[in-house]
């Protein structure tokens, strides 16, 4: 931060980032609070020779700027008062004879930190310090285990695995590997290789990627992850709180395939060959299938916030339980190995569905923009982040989108005529019928049973539409 950046800081009334403190003599003992918070979010700059009144600040000046910084420097770094030792870097500004001390605190890699005791863990919330509930001390120290809780091992064994996911698992291997030496192995040669298996016990990692519903209870009574759709752009603007809301499964694996055969029909996927078959693996369906596999390797599983999924009718979401190890912009320059879960990371790649071990922030990015023409929106919390694809302009429905509003009731009328043919037709046939995305047609279709026109009679596997005369 130059002195430019200081002055322009100083004119805004709030940061996230950025804190004041009188301190003309000493280091004043409310510091403490604003390194622990500062340490546990994101980071910020802490000001020495500042004076805060109303909303003016005032620079005041530090009247023995060497000794405020090293007794200041010297309290993070001698591992008496805080629970680790931090690093910080320290400019110095001089403003009209008055030096103001600036010092960055950098967000630690080892969290949490306190002073004193867990009970002064602090956090960083809009423009001050708050003091971490219970939960968010809970979060913050099964992220100072952060890529070793699924090597932990548990006392259940092979027999305590599903064995039906470990047969899909192998056939899928088999399909795009055939000639992989993993393939000769017996299954516990073949899951002690993909460290599902440790000394014949099953590692954490394995019991999430394989697991019964029984071994999974007795170490995640509420394992699932959700998968909701909602025809709206929130719950407000929705019918119902949801249209479909996926069953649960016993594990990752299954879970992987069921989410992604619905989720890959909520995109725009254009009609393109690849020499003499449909190319369905365009980059818009790349980076919904990173998203998906990010969510399901970086989750904190451990924690009570559940993996969520929501398809909305303007964007899909994805919520992953778990804060980043870094700030995603720096995850996004290259992909970073810090997983969560290296191990359940592993036994992804090994079937090429997690291509590394980064977060493929860049690969989202990219396949998004490519088709829908904007970046995926990224939030991220203390315990949390959370990826949003909004369904932007598309180019195979640029010229559509700007005709009048009767070219919307054609395709409204389209889609009643086909239905009244084919009462049994899905939103997939249809797109491909009139040319529009699955996306679009559900939206009309949502439209139609608001209007009493149509209704679904059953489920949507082996349910069918029924024309309201």
């Amino acid at each position: 931060m130059n002195k430019q950046e200081l002055i322009q800081k100083l004119s805004d009334i709030e940061w996230e980032d950025f804190e004041v403190k009188e301190a003309r003599s000493e280091v004043p003992k409310n510091c403490w609070e604003t390194v622990s918070a500062f340490s546990n979010t994101a980071g910020g700059w802490l000001i020495f020779g500042v004076k805060k009144e109303g909303k003016e600040y005032l620079i005041v000046g530090v009247l023995n700027p060497e000794k405020v910084e090293q007794d200041f420097i010297g309290v993070l770094r001698n591992g008496q008062k805080f629970n680790k030792k931090l690093e910080v870097k320290c400019k110095k500004y001089n403003f009209n004879g008055k030096t103001v001390l600036a010092f960055y605190i950098p967000v630690a890699e080892g969290k949490p930190i306190f002073y004193d005791n867990p009970k002064n863990t602090f956090i960083r919330t809009g423009s001050g310090d708050q003091r971490a509930t219970q939960e968010e001390l809970n979060s913050l120290f099964r992220d100072s285990a952060f890529g070793t809780k699924d090597r932990e091992i548990t006392k259940l064994k092979l027999i305590d695995l599903n064995k039906e996911s470990i047969k899909r698992y192998r056939t899928y291997l088999q399909n795009i590997k055939p000639e992989h030496q993993y393939n000769t192995l017996t299954d516990e040669e073949f899951l002690t290789k993909i460290r599902v298996l440790e000394k014949g016990f099953v590692t954490m990692a394995g019991l999430l990627v394989f697991g019964t519903e029984d071994s999974m209870g007795k170490y995640f009574p509420d394992f699932r992850i959700d998968y909701l759709e909602i025809f709206g752009t929130s719950y407000s603007d929705a019918e119902k709180r949801y249209e479909f809301r996926l069953s649960e499964y016993p594990n990752l694996y299954e879970y992987f395939f069921s989410i992604y055969e619905r989720i890959i029909k909520k995109i725009d996927v254009p009609f393109k060959l690849k020499g003499a078959f449909r190319d369905e693996n365009q980059p818009q369906v790349k980076a919904i299938r990173e998203a998906l596999v990010n969510l399901l390797i970086h989750s904190d599983y451990f924690s009570p916030m559940k993996p969520r999924i929501r398809v909305f009718s303007n964007r899909l979401e994805f919520l992953n339980p778990g804060a980043l190890p870094k700030p995603y912009k720096e995850l996004q320059k290259g992909d970073i190995s810090l997983p969560r879960n290296p191990l359940i990371t592993r036994i992804f790649r090994v079937i090429d569905l997690a291509e590394n071990a980064g977060y493929g922030f860049d690969k989202m990015f990219k396949g998004w923009r490519y088709h829908y023409h904007q970046d995926p929106v990224i939030l991220t919390g203390l315990d949390y982040y959370r990826i949003e694809f909004f369904f932007g302009e598309k180019s195979s429905e640029k010229s559509s989108e700007k005709s009048s509003e009767k070219s919307s009731e054609k395709s409204s009328e389209k889609i009643l005529r086909i239905i009244k043919e084919n009462p049994h037709i899905n939103a997939e046939e249809i797109s491909l019928k009139i040319n529009i995305s699955s996306r679009a047609v559900e939206k009309n279709i949502s439209k139609l049973k608001k209007d009493g026109l149509i209704k679904r009679i059953g489920p949507d596997k082996g349910g069918y539409w029924e024309v309201e005369r």
